[in-house]
């Protein structure tokens, strides 16, 4: 994981204890309201919260077992570190950013080290061609440029 990705979870857990107390009020509103058995109100709050808490654990365990890396100065990819690729089938470039599985988003062109491009990439050096093995097929890469940020 990335230090950015580790203080990502850090700001969603501190966002979540929050907002806790707000959920918890809620639910002890809709308890009061009577019958629990039909109650709506009590179903609906008693969910989010234990949504709430089950996202809390899953972030704890999440920086309990991470591994920070900072990415190395030198010339090869690693995880943390920017690259810009040339797909070789249509010559379009993209950069991404090499991630840890968990802070993946192709939205953000953050690609886990754990994917099949990430996998091929880990390790090259700018204007290394490199083959992708996908679910799809295989296709080749060039990279264009590896920066740290």
């Amino acid at each position: 994981m990335t230090p950015a990705g580790y203080k990502a979870i850090e700001q969603e857990i501190k966002h979540l204890k929050e907002i806790r107390p707000r959920k918890i009020k809620i639910l002890a509103a809709a308890a009061a309201l009577g019958d629990r058995s039909e109650n709506t109100e009590y179903s609906t709050a008693k969910r989010d919260l234990g949504h709430l808490e089950g996202r809390l654990r899953f972030l704890y365990k999440q920086l309990q077992y991470a591994d920070v890396v900072v990415p190395a100065d030198n010339d090869k990819l690693d995880i943390g570190k920017f690259v810009t690729v040339e797909f070789l089938d249509d010559h379009d470039q993209v950069t991404y950013q090499l991630v840890g599985k968990q802070e993946a988003n192709l939205n953000q062109n953050k690609i886990s080290f754990a994917s099949p491009i990430g996998k091929a990439l880990e390790n090259h050096k700018v204007n290394d061609v490199v083959t992708v093995s996908a679910p799809d097929g295989s296709y080749q890469v060039k990279i264009i440029e590896i920066k740290l940020n």
